[in-house]
């Protein structure tokens, strides 16, 4: 039986005030969203399971979870996927595995297309299948959205590799003696090749939603 296709009508509005509870979706087609759900919530934010397009008009910011990203494009469709792709520029999103494939402006093995936010090629299962699977302990960096550089706990399943970063791309978190980007950020979005929603520590989601307090002053209130 073919999947459902969504058609995605966005109504964009304001970020929340530091006094206003942040509520955001998790994009929840597939993979393991309600991991998503519980750590966001530990955080303190509203949470929204986004299995239908209106749902996304009334969120602060959207997560777009690990799974498969040609299934994800399936699910989409041409429509959904453009509309969605006018989110991400509006809005703060952050994607995870499959997610991250989403964000990126280039992908390989095999080729298929991108949302564009983050300039980064990637490759899709570059860390082998799922039997390779794995648990790692990366750094996370110092930056615009962390006080100082720390070990990380990454859970790494059937995970894409970052091939190259762009210019204006900002490198979050390392894994490797070689120094590995596996999270990124560029304006409004941000990417991890792993699975954050997997692991105890709640800093790379916390870093989303400072990253969604961060761009609030300057995101424009727009009608698609």
């Amino acid at each position: 039986m073919r999947p459902q296709r969504a058609s995605f009508t966005i109504e964009l509005r304001g970020h929340p005030t530091t006094n206003e509870k942040m509520t955001i979706g998790v994009l929840a087609l597939q993979g393991d969203f309600d991991a998503h759900r519980r750590r966001l919530e530990e955080l303190g934010a509203e949470v929204v399971l986004v299995k239908k397009p209106e749902q996304l008009d009334a969120i602060d910011g959207l997560i777009i979870p690990g799974g498969e990203s040609g299934t994800f494009l399936n699910l989409l469709g041409e429509e959904g996927f453009e509309k969605l792709k006018q989110f991400v520029r509006l809005k703060p999103t952050f994607g995870t595995c499959a997610g991250a494939i989403l964000l990126a402006t280039e992908v390989e093995n095999p080729r298929q297309p991108g949302l564009g936010a983050i300039d980064i090629r990637i490759r899709r299962n570059a860390y082998g299948r799922q039997l390779d699977s794995s648990i790692r302990e990366g750094q996370l960096l110092q930056s615009s959205l962390n006080e100082k550089s720390s070990p990380l706990e990454m859970v790494f399943i059937r995970a894409p590799k970052i091939e190259h970063v762009g210019d204006a791309v900002e490198v979050i978190a390392t894994e490797g003696r070689n120094s590995v980007p596996v999270a990124v950020r560029q304006g409004r979005a941000m990417a991890a090749t792993f699975h954050p929603e997997l692991s105890d520590d709640t800093r790379i989601h916390q870093a989303f939603l400072d990253l969604i307090e961060t761009c609030g002053s300057d995101t424009p209130v727009r009608r698609l």
